[in-house]
C-alpha cells in the first residue's frame, strides 16, 4: 500500500505538483515542503508525517550552536517513523540528531485548518514528542493539524560556558523551539494548515517554554494563541552568572582540556548526571539578555508578553515522581510544618499529604492564578481552569497527578502513562478536548463539543473565576480555594 501511495505521489509531482512552496495535500498523504517531497502514512482517518527535520543535525561543529537550516532535496522522502528522541539517559535510542517534528492531519480534508503545536515537558532534561501519549490523531480527527516538537535537552540544550560564546547563550533548546515555529510558518500549508492560526500548548517545562516565547520578540507573530498547562509561574530563571558557574562545573567534570564539540555523548550524559544529582535544576532556560530577559511573573506584570488569547491552568494534584525532592522540601522551612501554613490545610494530618498540597498550591495553583490575572489585566482573552478529575479506575488508589490532564487532551489509551478510560472518563476527555479545539479555532473555548451539544459555559478569567473539572462535573465558578491562595501569595511576599 505504501509503495502504491508513493507511486501516486510521484506521478502527482511529475504532472506539475509544482514549485517547492506549500501545495494542497489532496487525497493522499503527500506534502511538498521547502526541504523536499514528503510521503506520510494513513491510519484510519488521520495521515501522519513523522520525523521531519526542521533544522540540520546539531552534530560536531554544530553542537551548542543555534539551529541551522536543513538542506533542500529533490528526492521523495518517506515519513513513516519517528526520529530519535533528543539525548537523555533513560532512552537508549536517544541521539544528538533529534531536531525533528511530527505532523498529524485529517486525511482527505481540505484546509486551511487550525494548527496546534505541542511542546513536551520533562524538566528540560527528559521527554520526547515521540511519546505514545502525545499522538495527535484524536485532535486531528476534529479537523486540526497537530505538530509535536523535539528540542535539545539537558546539557546539550541549556549549557552556558565561555567556550561556547561564539554560538549563543545557553538557551539552545529555546532556539530549537523558535526554529520549529519558523518551519511551521513556512511549511504547514503543505499539510493543509493555516500558518496564521497557530496555537502553542504544553505542560510543565513545555508551558514554561511557551510563556518565555510569549515574552520573546524573536517568537512574536509565529503563534497566535497559547495554552499553558501546569506552568510554575513564579519560578525564577537562572542568571547568566549562575548558568555559567554550572557550565564551568560541567566542563570540569569532563576535564577542562576536553574539546567540547568532540567529546562522546556518553561522557556528556555522565557529567550531566553528576551535576543533576546535586542540583536538579542545573539545565534549564537562563536569562541570556536576548531570548530571555526576565522571570515570567515579572515579564507578565510589566505587560511585555504577547497579548494573545490564553488558556492557563493546573491540576488539583501536581505531585509526580520527578518532583519528590521538591515536595519534601516544602516542610523544611522553619514553621512550614506546624505554623501558619498548616492552618490552611486543617483536613490534612499526614506530613507527606501536607507537603504535597503545599507544593501544588505554591508552585502551580497560586502562580497560575497570578499569570492569569496579569494577562487578563492587559485586555487579552484569558481562561483559567483547574483539573481535579481522577479516572474512575484510579480513585481508590490515585497515582501521581502531575500531567494527568494530558491523556484527556490527547485521548490516548492503553499506552505507557495512559491506561484504559471508562465511558465517563471518555465523556470528560471529549469535553476537555473540545474546549482545546474550539480555542485553537477561534480563541474562545466555548461552543459545541465533539458530539454536537454546547459545552458547559467557561467564563473568562476575572477575579477568581475559573473552570473546575471535578469528579462531580464541569462548571465555571469562583475559585473555592481563593482565600488559601491569597494567604500563600502574601507568604511569598515576606
Amino acid at each position: 500500500m505504501r509503495a502504491l501511495l508513493a507511486f501516486v505521489a510521484a506521478i502527482a509531482v511529475l504532472c506539475g505538483a509544482g514549485s517547492a512552496v506549500a501545495q494542497p495535500v489532496g487525497q493522499f498523504p503527500f506534502a511538498l515542503t521547502r526541504e523536499g517531497q514528503m510521503l506520510g502514512a494513513v491510519e484510519g482517518e488521520v495521515a501522519s508525517f513523522k520525523g521531519l527535520a526542521y533544522a540540520a543535525p546539531p552534530l560536531g561543529a554544530l553542537r551548542w550552536q543555534p539551529p541551522q537550516p536543513t538542506t533542500e532535496s529533490s528526492e521523495m522522502r518517506t515519513a513513516y517513523d519517528y526520529g530519535a528522541p533528543c539525548l537523555q539517559p533513560a532512552l537508549p535510542a536517544a541521539s544528538e540528531d533529534c531536531l525533528t517534528l511530527n505532523v498529524f492531519r485529517p486525511f482527505g480534508v481540505d484546509g486551511p485548518l487550525p494548527v496546534m503545536v505541542f511542546i513536551h515537558g520533562g524538566a528540560f532534561v527528559t521527554g520526547t514528542a515521540n511519546d505514545a501519549l502525545f499522538v495527535g490523531a484524536k485532535l486531528a480527527q476534529a479537523g486540526l493539524i497537530v505538530v509535536t516538537v523535539n528540542y535539545r535537552l539537558g546539557a546539550l540544550g541549556w549549557l552556558s560556558h565561555p567556550a561556547l560564546s561564539d554560538g549563543g547563550s545557553g538557551n539552545f533548546g529555546l532556539m530549537d523551539q523558535i526554529a520549529a515555529l519558523h518551519w511551521v510558518h513556512d511549511n504547514i500549508a503543505a499539510f493543509g494548515g493555516d500558518p496564521d492560526n497557530v496555537t502553542l500548548f504544553g505542560s510543565d517545562a513545555g508551558a514554561t517554554s511557551i510563556a518565555l516565547l510569549m515574552l520573546s520578540a524573536q517568537a512574536r507573530d509565529l503563534f497566535h494563541k497559547a495554552i499553558l498547562q501546569s506552568v510554575p509561574g513564579r519560578a525564577r530563571l537562572r542568571s547568566a552568572e549562575e548558568a555559567e558557574a554550572i557550565g564551568r562545573e560541567f566542563v570540569a567534570a569532563l576535564s577542562p582540556k576536553t574539546d567540547l564539540r568532540a567529546v562522546e555523548p556518553r561522557r556528556l550524559l555522565a557529567a550531566e548526571k553528576q551535576l543533576l544529582e546535586t542540583s536538579p535544576h542545573s539545565f534549564a532556560p537562563m536569562m541570556d539578555g536576548r531570548l530571555a530577559t526576565e522571570d515570567l511573573a515579572a515579564g507578565f506584570a510589566a505587560g511585555r508578553q504577547s497579548r494573545i488569547p490564553l488558556i492557563i491552568g493546573s491540576n488539583e494534584d501536581e505531585t509526580g515522581l520527578e518532583n519528590e525532592t521538591a515536595i519534601k522540601g516544602e516542610l523544611a522551612p522553619p514553621g512550614a510544618g506546624d505554623g501558619e501554613l498548616r492552618k490552611l490545610y486543617p483536613d490534612l494530618t499526614r506530613p507527606s499529604d501536607l507537603a504535597a498540597r503545599i507544593y501544588t498550591d505554591k508552585v502551580f495553583s497560586e502562580p497560575v492564578r497570578l499569570l492569569a490575572r496579569l494577562h487578563a489585566a492587559g485586555g487579552a482573552p484569558t481562561f483559567r481552569y483547574r483539573f481535579a478529575y481522577v479516572p474512575e479506575a484510579r480513585r481508590t488508589n490515585p497515582d501521581v497527578g502531575h500531567g494527568r490532564e494530558l491523556q484527556f487532551i490527547f485521548g490516548t489509551e492503553g499506552v505507557p502513562g495512559a491506561g484504559i478510560l471508562s465511558r465517563r472518563d471518555r465523556e470528560v476527555a471529549g469535553r476537555m478536548r473540545a474546549y482545546w479545539i474550539n480555542f485553537a479555532r477561534s480563541g474562545d473555548p466555548n461552543g459545541p463539543d465533539l458530539h454536537g451539544p454546547d459545552l458547559p459555559r467557561w467564563d473568562a478569567a476575572s477575579g477568581d473565576r475559573l473552570l473546575l473539572i471535578t469528579n462531580d462535573g464541569i462548571a465555571s465558578g469562583d475559585d473555592p480555594i481563593a482565600d488559601r491562595l491569597d494567604r500563600l501569595a502574601n507568604e511569598g511576599r515576606r
